[in-house]
């Protein structure tokens, strides 16, 4: 097995080992959604493993490096700012009292899940961190794909958080701003930043396996941990006006409302 070969295996190691610690910390916490806040920063962790390691162009791997880390700090950030004002997610409550007596059991094997799914979401970085080819337009294409994804998931965001900061919306639903063109800008953003690294990684051979990432995270925003879950809440807050803001706005791909 060659160095470049046994990168994603260390990866791997790194990380089940890393979300068994993060097991431990959730139980002495009595919190499985701490998970949530760490995710992020163990796909930064590994990318940014591979960006020291890698092979490829010094440049690209810094760019990288420097994309994945920003992202892991932004998201993370939020998360860890949100879980620390609320009490645990309801998703991980409601996990845990469906299983019962296996509750940690059952948490263990789904947080070495997660740390699978770290490594599935580190690969196109992986691939960039090993693309040898000199810099090219491909690249100034990811550059601009990242920019604009951090700044409309910033902005998605910090309009949301004004509008629930405001005591007078409370039961209300956020339709302004970048909520006024689909109910979720900021996981629409969140998915296309996956796509600056694909840029930086097409050109190296295998490369294109890079796109696993972007596709993975479409399917578990629009129809599993994401979009799903996020609009379970919001019917039962938030009633009749949150099913004529679904009639009227697209939920993932920003459109026109059609009010």
């Amino acid at each position: 097995m060659t160095a470049y070969q046994a990168m994603p295996l260390i990866g791997l190691v790194i990380a089940q080992i890393a979300f068994l610690v993060i097991w431990l910390l959730q139980r002495r916490l009595n919190d499985a959604g701490i998970v949530d806040v760490f995710w992020s920063l163990m796909v930064a962790s590994l990318g940014l493993f591979y960006c020291v390691v890698g092979f490829g162009n010094v440049s690209r791997r810094l760019v990288a490096g420097v994309f994945v880390s920003a992202w892991a700090l932004r998201l993370s950030h939020y998360l860890l700012s949100r879980w620390l004002r609320s009490p645990e997610d309801r998703r991980y409550t409601e996990l845990k009292a469906e299983w019962g007596k296996t509750a940690q059991v059952r948490l263990f094997r789904f947080y070495q899940i997660q740390a699978i799914g770290c490594v599935l979401f580190s690969i196109p970085i992986f691939f960039a961190a090993n693309n040898e080819s000199p810099l090219n337009w491909l690249d100034f294409v990811g550059v601009m794909i990242f920019l604009v994804s951090m700044v409309g998931e910033w902005t998605a965001d910090r309009q949301l958080d004004q509008f629930k900061r405001n005591a007078d919306n409370h039961g209300k639903v956020c339709k302004s701003g970048l909520w006024s063109y689909s109910r979720h800008p900021n996981y629409f953003f969140e998915w296309t930043h996956w796509f600056s690294y694909v840029f930086l990684a097409i050109t190296t051979p295998w490369g294109w396996v890079s796109i696993i990432a972007p596709i993975a995270m479409y399917y578990f925003l629009t129809q599993k941990t994401g979009i799903p879950a996020t609009e379970k809440q919001a019917l039962e807050s938030k009633g009749d006006a949150y099913r004529e803001y679904q009639r009227t706005t697209n939920a993932f791909f920003p459109w026109p409302s059609n009010s």
